[in-house]
């Protein structure tokens, strides 16, 4: 299809949505994104960028700008919650060790410039009700106004319009655990390492930002009250302390220096049956919403992002391309899904003999066998859709 002829409209300037309206722009389409918040901004936090979703960087042009933002993940140290280390393993033994460390609102800045450089109009203030689709899908505003376009992408997270016009509502189940983010500073002046504290039903992961100047903090609790699903409700630090109470070495010294924390409900949502219908299409969590187990919600976003837009030059019509792009990340998404859902557990072993049984034999790995440890991930990280056909 030739892409300089396509009106597209992308609804939300998230990571997912800055990255498709990058990706088509860059390759000639006339791209629109419409953001209803008053800025493009992104709660403070971290994320991971696994070499799956560097792959998409590097083919938009974008590996240099975010290496110079970012950390490479140099290891992964798995540890016992009172702080003695069970296993360090070396990413860098890899083939390709770009595995990066980045502040949220630093990747939506690289993709937003890059984006804008591309001659895509972002617009913000622009709250979308609801999508028309049809040969000409219409996208219906909160002030009353409409915008016509031959594709409508929703990108707009696990709330998406775009996604409760195409499948039936289901409620997502809560999973038992909640989550904690924060930002601390960094002055024991911790490197580009990943650090994974286990405990009884509770594990805390961090590893650093912005030049090793903060660490970025996610903890998790298995518990049975229910908690919202949303990523910018605040709690009390003390309240994260005293979940966290008999954690040792340095989980308890960064435990101690957090002075502002979010709190959220994990839930675990279906993949979306439907992805796209009468000229309206979901990608990233609008899609498949998952798990920070794995810490692919970014990169699955950018993955998402450029099969659509090869399927777009690939097909001769939308309707076609649309029914590829989903063909080839559904059965991926649904894997990893899956997956992430299934992670959590390995590190919230409670009874004392399992839990020491798991230790050892992380040990054992490490030792005898660190780089097959690794390799478990080969289908998830080593995966470029750049190349893929």
């Amino acid at each position: 299809m030739e892409l300089k002829a396509l009106k597209v409209c992308v609804i939300g300037a998230g990571i997912g949505g800055l990255a498709v309206a990058c990706t088509l722009a860059q390759r000639g389409a006339n791209v629109s994104v419409l953001e209803q918040a008053p800025e493009i901004a992104e709660v403070g936090a971290g994320l991971q960028i696994s070499p799956n979703g560097f792959a998409v960087l590097r083919g938009l042009g974008l590996d240099d700008t975010l290496r110079a933002r970012a950390m490479q993940a140099a290891t992964v140290s798995l540890r016992d919650y009172k702080g003695p280390e069970v296993v360090r393993l070396d990413l860098r033994a890899l083939d390709d060790s770009e595995y990066h460390f980045v502040h949220r609102a630093d990747l939506i800045d690289i993709l937003a410039d890059a984006a804008r450089a591309a001659g895509v109009h972002i617009r913000l203030l622009q709250k979308v009700v609801r999508v028309e689709k049809g040969a000409r899908p219409c996208v219906h505003l909160a002030n009353g106004a409409t915008l016509e376009a031959d594709l409508v992408i929703g990108a707009d997270g696990l709330h998406s319009v775009v996604r409760r016009g195409l499948n039936a509502d289901i409620t997502p189940l809560f999973t038992g655990q909640v989550a904690w983010r924060a930002t601390v500073p960094n002055p024991w002046d911790r490197g580009p390492h990943v650090q994974v504290h286990m405990g009884p039903m509770r594990h805390l992961v961090s590893y650093p930002l912005r030049g090793g100047t903060m660490l970025n903090l996610v903890a998790v609790q298995e518990r049975a009250a229910w908690t919202a699903e949303s990523w910018s409700q605040r709690d009390d630090p003390m309240v994260l302390r005293a979940a966290f109470g008999d954690f040792g070495g340095d989980a308890r010294a960064m435990l101690d220096a957090v002075e502002e924390v979010n709190l959220w409900g994990l839930f675990r949502h279906p993949v979306a049956r439907v992805w796209h219908a009468g000229g309206a299409a979901i990608l990233g969590d609008a899609a498949h919403p998952m798990l920070p187990f794995l810490a692919q919600g970014a990169s699955m976003a950018l993955e998402d992002a450029w099969v659509l837009a090869d399927a777009l030059s690939s097909e001769s019509t939308v309707a076609a391309a649309l029914g590829r792009y989903q063909a080839r990340r559904e059965g991926r998404t649904a894997k990893v899904v899956k997956a992430a859902s299934r992670n959590a557990w390995k590190y919230h072993l409670s009874f004392p003999p399992l839990r020491w049984a798991a230790h050892a034999a992380l040990r054992t790995g490490g030792r005898f066998a660190p780089v097959r440890m690794m390799r478990q991930f080969d289908w998830l990280y080593g995966h470029d859709v750049t190349r893929a056909v």
